[in-house]
């Protein structure tokens, strides 16, 4: 029986083969619906309620259009049998991802794409036991494309590059539900140029201003929507939320154990699967709501600044011109003011690298983006690109101070700010407080 989902980004979505099926109606993708696509980000753009629910839907939708296509028109190049595989991966990518995730596995130590093996290869899950219905070895088949080790590059560069099926899923879901237009692109066009090679993927040269504009795309996402400045405040809150829940666990043990209790073993450090499934957004934000009357006045504090979005503010800085003493200075100015700068002040830094061609002697090597020639060789796209070629291998993005929003009604605290950054010319050594960013970073660090 053919099951069709109604979805806003690609109108209908079908699934017609069992396993697709049983594996969406699993508990632990269920779950899915109660952990937000992007996070903190409802924050600042209020549409964007979207869950990882339908994006691996939508991912699923796009692998099955890709793998479906290559089956009927390059029967040499690409193996059918492998298609199952791959849209089981492409559903299952980000079954791991927990409640604000990002901001979890900081504090929590946990790390959603190792949960998400764990998930397909447990013994103990609904959807390892549907995966091992097509075969015993068929859940670490599944394992092995989502960890990037699964021998047919094809298959996992669909999964996992520079352009797959996930990128092109989100872009999408995303700039519709935050309303911005930056990341539109020609999805339908991409998908009729992509072809199987012997190495992976590549994309006719009809098709490359269509690939350049999803690079766009993608890099005007990051610096637009992800990289804004008001959703990384309500992070660095969540994160120094949750930092004084576990400094706060092991005096008050009882209290936690009766507020909230799913977090417990994350407090303890000896959590399992079992716990990390309980935990979901919805969850979180009750404990949040029950922390607001608690009587540890920063615990309160800071839950009725998140539930209430009571954002810090920020500038912006420069790491390799600025100094920690200088931001010490700002620190020492906030804590004279009445707060404790380690749980009012923080530092959060994004940076992305929108495109890069092959570098094998880097930490993590990018598998680059393919060309297809009329003479059938294959160039690397910035190499024929111009507008790719200025965004290769160059970072994008910022660090950021913040700091209660009362200090901008502090002259000898604004006095050092122009434009939303910090100037450190006028710091003189002597005003550095004894405090230092260090410790507090180093606090961070083992919250």
């Amino acid at each position: 029986m053919e099951k069709v989902f109604r979805d806003p980004v690609h109108d209908y979505i079908t699934v017609t083969h069992p396993v697709i099926s049983e594996l969406i109606d699993t508990a632990e993708f269920q779950r899915l619906r109660r952990i937000k696509q992007l996070g903190t980000s409802s924050f600042t753009f209020h549409g964007a309620e979207h869950t990882r629910f339908s994006h691996c839907l939508g991912v699923y939708h796009i692998a099955k259009r890709i793998t479906d296509y290559f089956s009927l028109n390059f029967p040499l190049e690409w193996n059918p049998d492998e298609n199952l595989l791959t849209q089981c991966a492409a559903l299952l990518h980000d079954v791991g991802h927990g409640a604000y995730s990002h901001t979890f596995e900081g504090l929590f130590n946990t790390d959603h794409e190792a949960v998400t093996r764990e998930i397909i290869t447990s013994p103990d899950t609904e959807i390892n036991a549907i995966l091992r219905k097509v075969s015993a070895d068929f859940p670490e088949k599944v394992a092995s494309v989502i960890s990037h080790e699964y021998p047919n590059p094809q298959v996992v560069q669909l999964i996992s590059s520079q352009i797959d099926a996930d990128r092109m899923d989100y872009l999408l879901r995303d700039a519709y539900f935050t309303g911005a237009v930056y990341g539109q692109f020609d999805l339908t066009w991409i998908l009729r140029v992509i072809v199987p090679t012997e190495n992976g993927i590549a994309f006719k040269y009809s098709g490359m201003h269509a690939v350049e504009d999803y690079i766009v795309s993608r890099y005007q996402m990051y610096m637009q929507v992800y990289f804004h400045a008001a959703s990384r405040s309500m992070e660095v809150l969540l994160q120094k939320l949750l930092g004084r829940a576990k400094f706060l666990y092991n005096l008050h043990p009882d209290y936690f154990a009766m507020s909230s209790p799913c977090l417990v073993p994350f407090f303890e450090k000896n959590h399992n699967l079992k716990d990390y499934l309980r935990l979901d957004d919805g969850v979180m934000n009750t404990y949040f709501q029950v922390w607001m009357s608690h009587e540890d006045e920063i615990l309160a504090d800071l839950a009725s600044a998140y539930v209430n979005r009571h954002l810090l503010k920020s500038i912006t800085f420069d790491p390799k011109a600025v100094e920690l003493k200088d931001l010490d200075f700002l620190s020492s100015l906030v804590e004279e003011a009445g707060f404790n700068p380690d749980y009012y002040t923080g530092i959060h830094s994004n940076y992305d690298l929108p495109y890069d061609f092959y570098r094998p002697s880097s930490e993590k090597p990018r598998t680059e983006i393919k060309i297809l020639q009329k003479n059938g060789s294959l160039t690397e796209l910035s190499v024929l690109s111009p507008l790719i070629k200025s965004l290769t291998g160059t970072i994008h993005g910022n660090s950021r101070f913040y700091f209660p929003k009362i200090m901008l009604e502090n002259p000898e605290f604004t006095k050092y700010i122009v434009n939303d950054s910090l100037i450190t010319d006028s710091i003189q050594p002597t005003e550095i407080a004894d405090k230092s960013v260090s410790q507090q970073l180093s606090l961070d660090d083992n919250l």
